[in-house]
């Protein structure tokens, strides 16, 4: 079977960072924890919200690289000799990472109620029209 690359497609020129921002994506979607929610908040603006119960916002980093938001937790080992029966809470520090397209922004972020809430708001880009003069050789 013969991969499909967007590159060799004659009418994709220029598209081969996109073959690449897919396989990106593909890999970071195994990632489990933590869970979280993508909405729309209005035509050009989305929430990325985080359920990060027991994080403060010092144990918590937000970081752009690369066109990819990651977002990192890890919780400050604790002083405190605690003996657990039970511990169903993670305290695992975790890496999320999602892909931004051109032209989206990482906003506000803040936390309310044990949730991250991360706002990305979509820059419009101009129509733009140009006529290119044709030289004689």
């Amino acid at each position: 079977m013969t991969k499909l690359s967007f590159g060799a497609h004659p009418f994709l020129l220029g598209f081969e960072q996109l073959e690449r921002l897919v396989e990106r994506t593909a890999k970071t979607a195994a990632e489990g924890y933590p869970p979280f929610n993508i909405e729309a908040t209005s035509e050009n603006a989305y929430r990325i919200t985080l359920a990060v119960a027991g994080f403060r916002e010092d144990d918590l980093s937000i970081t752009v690289e690369d066109r990819q938001l990651v977002v990192r937790g890890r919780q400050a080992e604790e002083v405190q000799d605690r003996i657990f029966l039970h511990r169903g809470i993670a305290a695992r520090a975790f890496q999320r990472s999602f892909v931004l397209a051109d032209g989206v922004e990482v906003g506000a972020a803040s936390m309310e109620h044990g949730l991250l809430h991360i706002d990305l708001k979509r820059a419009v880009p101009e129509t733009i029209v140009q006529t290119i003069r044709i030289g004689r050789s």
